[in-house]
């Protein structure tokens, strides 16, 4: 079951870097000619380190954590995406019917997906089970939420997601990059390994697929 699980992380990773770098960054160029796009990003990274140093502070003593803090963290940046989430479909929806319909199969698609890999994070960062798939469940539920605000506030949208889909990205390379691909560099056997990486190079693969059909 372990050895399922970080591969699981793998895909994870790959599927946080594709949706970063694929994904939340290209679609906030397209829509957007800002210059400090990127200093969002960073931003993101920046206040996703500070809020480790303080979940390991808070959790953890001597150094022995039962609960992996990047596991809060992973929470915290799937339930800022899937807010957005439910922007961009209530927003879809709002200027035609059928493409809100297209734009929420997209966002199953890509989601689907996501979500096993970010319940594997949780199993192999000391959730069990069942708390996986309740905080899981809460962190999705961000997306009605999300929906709800995206009907109401659509003409605000612009300038709000400006920040916050960049921020939401650092957030996930930070969580990528810092947290679970150390992780995967825990494994001693290169077989095992190189399974691993091509986990998450199709986790990066799929994300890009996505995109490519959304377009």
């Amino acid at each position: 079951m372990d050895k399922i699980i970080l591969s699981l992380v793998g895909f994870s990773a790959g599927a946080l870097i594709g949706g970063a770098f694929l994904h939340l960054i290209p679609e906030i160029i397209e829509e957007c000619d800002c210059t400090y796009i990127f200093l969002f990003v960073i931003s993101g990274i920046m206040v996703f380190f500070i809020l480790e140093r303080i979940l390991f502070w808070h959790h953890c003593h001597e150094g022995v954590c039962d609960v992996h803090t990047f596991t809060y963290m992973n929470l915290i940046g799937d339930g800022i995406h899937n807010f957005i989430d439910g922007i961009v479909i209530a927003t879809t929806f709002k200027l035609n019917i059928n493409l809100g319909m297209i734009t929420t199969l997209m966002i199953m698609a890509h989601e689907l997906p996501q979500e096993i890999g970010d319940f594997a994070v949780l199993l192999h960062g000391g959730f069990s089970k069942s708390k996986a798939l309740l905080f899981n469940f809460i962190s999705a539920v961000t997306a009605i939420f999300g929906a709800v605000f995206g009907y109401f506030f659509s003409s605000t949208m612009e300038n709000f997601s400006t920040f916050l889909l960049p921020f939401a990205a650092g957030g996930f390379i930070y969580i990528a990059m810092s947290d679970l691909i150390p992780e995967l560099h825990k494994e001693q056997k290169l077989s095992k390994s190189m399974i691993h990486f091509m986990l998450f190079t199709i986790g990066i693969v799929f994300m890009l697929v996505i995109r490519l059909i959304g377009e």
